[in-house]
């Protein structure tokens, strides 16, 4: 395979203040999959430089502190191993008092960093004025940072969206007003708020964000292969890729990625992959205990069996399921034909 001009340019690390990060890759935060079982997977697979947490309801840690108890806030969105670091918490909320409180409560945690989340596209997020709707206040969010800036002695982050609408773009005022309140890095998904996840990244918003700034910039969205990672960071000249969706239903991407670099080739997972992936996973909720169990089981059957042969059926079958050890035997039984009807 004939080398991509930009696999020379990609880094090898980036910096989030004092801490190397190897290599240049980070696993988006996604609301309702990058739990503590998720992230370890991922970790697992290899080639993923930084983790991050599902956003967390900043009000929610703030009320747990008050209680003097950990709240399922906490416990279901905060929790993780340290064989996870480096690893940011991500927080959301428009209270700079809350907020800081709530970074001050995950340092203490030991997080390594800790992240806002200016992005998210939600509406109940958006109308408490949460993620991306904050867009809309660029003098609360100096605020905001500043408060939260001197709560914690580890370093801050941002991910935010371009802006509200195409209208209302403020990604690289944003950037400056984060750069001079003293954060250490920024990521930036170049769709709106008013976008979603329709149409098309625009990947342009994150060159010029990385011209305007010093600090590192984390380029995001629309990164569904190897290939997508290293044209953006050649068409943007980014510091670090951001990959989401395509891990929850891809999570070798990291790896492939990695071994695209090297190689300039990387593996296609077979359907025995793809098998032996499936029940990794279960097999690390089963053993973690995981209260929604079933829940994440079906959830990741959609995922896990996208370009399975036969898939259909699989997902049919797990969706009638009650329990973990059911899911668990049809994913034996269906995979298990699929691999004797292969070789016979």
């Amino acid at each position: 395979m004939e080398e991509d001009p930009g696999m020379s340019t990609f880094p090898s690390s980036f910096r989030i203040a004092d801490t190397e990060i190897a290599p240049a890759t980070v696993l988006a935060p996604m609301a309702g999959v990058t739990d503590t079982v998720f992230r370890q997977f991922i970790r697992n697979q290899g080639g993923c430089g930084l983790l991050m947490t599902e956003f967390t309801s900043s009000h929610g840690v703030v009320a747990s502190v008050k209680r003097q108890k950990p709240s399922k806030t906490v416990r279901d969105y905060l929790s993780f191993e340290e064989h996870e670091r480096p690893i940011t918490a991500q927080l959301f909320g428009a209270d700079p008092s809350v907020l800081a409180e709530a970074a001050r409560y995950c340092e203490g945690m030991g997080f390594d960093f800790v992240d806002l989340n200016l992005g998210c596209p939600v509406k109940k997020v958006v109308k408490c004025n949460g993620g991306s709707g904050l867009l809309r206040d660029l003098p609360l969010i100096g605020e905001i940072l500043a408060s939260v800036k001197r709560a914690i002695s580890i370093p801050l982050t941002l991910k935010c969206r371009a802006g509200w609408n195409d209208n209302e773009l403020v990604h690289v005022q944003l950037g400056k007003v984060a750069e001079d309140a003293g954060l250490s890095a920024i990521a930036l998904h170049p769709r709106t708020r008013e976008q979603g996840y329709s149409g098309k990244s625009d990947w342009s918003r994150i060159a010029a964000l990385k011209s305007a700034l010093r600090i590192p910039v984390i380029g995001n969205g629309d990164i569904l292969t190897p290939e997508d990672a290293v044209r953006m960071v050649r068409e943007t000249q980014c510091d670090a890729v951001m990959i989401g969706r395509a891990a929850a239903s891809n999570p070798w991407i990291f790896r492939q990625l990695a071994e695209y670099l090297e190689t300039g080739e990387y593996m296609q997972p077979t359907e025995e992959d793809r098998y032996r992936m499936m029940r990794s996973y279960y097999d690390m909720l089963i053993q973690h205990e995981e209260p929604e169990m079933v829940g994440k089981m079906k959830q990741f059957a959609t995922y896990f069996t996208h370009g399975v042969r036969g898939g259909a059926a699989l997902r049919r079958a797990v969706y009638e399921c009650r329990t973990g050890p059911e899911v668990v035997a049809q994913v034996d039984h269906f995979f298990e034909s699929q691999l004797a009807a292969a070789v016979s």
